[in-house]
Parts: C-alpha cells; structure tokens; sequence
C-alpha cells in the first residue's frame, strides 16, 4: 500500500472519527445547555496538555529526522570511501587495480540492487554483502607494494577500505527503527488525550467549528504519520536513498 494512501486514510478516519463523535454528542446535549459555561479550569488544562504535546511532537519528529540525516550521511561516507578506494588503486599493476575496481564494483551493485531491499524488509545488512566487502579487503591488504610509490599508496588504501567498513555498520544500525516502543504508546495516548479534550470545550456543529476540529484532528495524524515515515531510515516514502552510491558508481544499477 502507498505511503501517501496511508496517509489518507489515517488523516480521513481522524477526521471522521472526530466530527462523529462532535455530531452525536451534539444531539444529546439539551436546549438549556450553555456552552460558555464550560469551567475555566478545563480551558487552561486543555490549553496545557495541548502544548506539552506539541513539545513531544516536535522532539519526536527532531530525534527522526536527525536519525534519517544520520543514515544518509552514513551511505554517503561508504559510496566516498569506496570510490577513493577504486581511484587510488591506479598506482598499482593492471591485474591488480582490476581486481580490486571489479570487487568494489560487485560490492556496490549488490548493495544497490540486493542489500538495499532486504535492509528495507528485514531491517538489515546481508551476509553476502559483508563476504563482498571482505573480499575487498583482502584484494587490498593482500597485495605487497613493489615501489616506493606503490607503498605510498597502501596505507591510505586500507584506511579507506575500514572507513567504508564502518560506515557499512553505521547503515546497519539505522536500517532498524529507532523509536521505542513506549514512546509510541506515549505518543498515540496523547493523541487520543489531546483530541479528546476538544469535546471539553463543548463545541457545536457550526460550520467553523467542525472545520477547525476536523483540521486539529487531521493535523496530529499526519504529524503522526510523519514521526512513522522517519523512523525507518530505509524502508519507507521519505527514506535514506542509494543516491551516493549511484553518483559514483553509475553502472551499479542492473
């Protein structure tokens, strides 16, 4: 299901589910009731909750969006360091850098046309892809330098090689959602608490009212919805991409 058609239907039910309950409650409340007698006390807590929730809404969707940064970055920094890796291997003997350019490049294409589905299914890396890198590795670290200039050239190599290594890592980290459990409940609670306070304030069925009890109602949803759409790094709508690696490695797509 498309993650805009989730949307929809999350912000659609929100609204229906609150002018629902605003229509009904509507026609059990009597002609002598007075709406500007609702108590002081219940307009400045509703104002409270409001705001508090508001703050844990926005550290929510602070703390996923830094997170989904993070993940970029990561992908980022592993596309570089493989390319230095693919650059600098010049220096050495044909057979060599070919070896070392066709392992990096199978390395690469698995990760975008394999490794990147399974991160988004299963929340992370593959066991091939870690054999390819490792093979990497060892078309590196293997080869003995014949010059001087060639042994200039060995250290930066393995350094690059851990660098992708450890951004490999950090991309696995974030293939999993990051949001705990708890702080869900905390956050579909309050949202229940903060709608829910709105029929405090005895609103009515005017045009105005329903309208802006349908927009609240609509809105947490999709700030919900967003909080969920950052928390899985690459496994939905607005997700880290293969970009970096697709910049620099033009062929890697099948």
């Amino acid at each position: 299901m498309s993650e805009w058609l989730v949307l929809s239907i999350a912000m659609a039910s929100a609204c229906a589910v609150v002018l629902t309950i605003t229509v009904i409650n509507h026609r059990r409340v009597g002609e002598d009731d007075d709406p500007s007698e609702t108590p002081d006390v219940i307009e400045y807590m509703t104002m409270m909750i409001g705001v508090v929730y508001a703050i844990v809404l926005g550290l929510a969707i602070a703390g996923v969006w830094e997170g989904r940064g993070a993940a970029q970055e990561s992908v980022r920094q592993e596309a570089q360091a493989l390319h230095e890796v693919s650059v600098r291997s010049e220096v050495y003997p044909a057979e060599v850098r070919a070896r070392i350019r066709t392992d990096v490049d199978a390395y690469v294409a698995h990760v975008v046309n394999t490794e990147w589905q399974h991160m988004s299914d299963h929340g992370s890396l593959t066991e091939r892809g870690t054999e390819l890198l490792d093979q990497v590795r060892r078309d590196v670290t293997d080869y003995v330098p014949k010059t001087d200039h060639e042994g200039q050239a060995y250290q930066p190599l393995v350094d690059q090689v851990a660098a992708a290594d450890d951004a490999r890592g950090a991309r696995g980290q974030g293939a999993e959602a990051t949001m705990p459990g708890v702080v869900w409940f905390g956050l579909i609670i309050g949202a229940a608490v903060a709608v829910g306070l709105i029929f405090t304030l005895q609103i009515r069925r005017t045009g105005r009212e329903l309208l802006l009890a349908g927009f609240y109602s609509a809105l947490i949803a999709f700030l919900l919805f967003l909080i969920w759409d950052f928390d899985a790094p690459f496994g939905r709508g607005l997700s880290a991409t293969a970009g970096p690696f697709l910049d620099l490695f033009p062929n890697a797509l099948e």
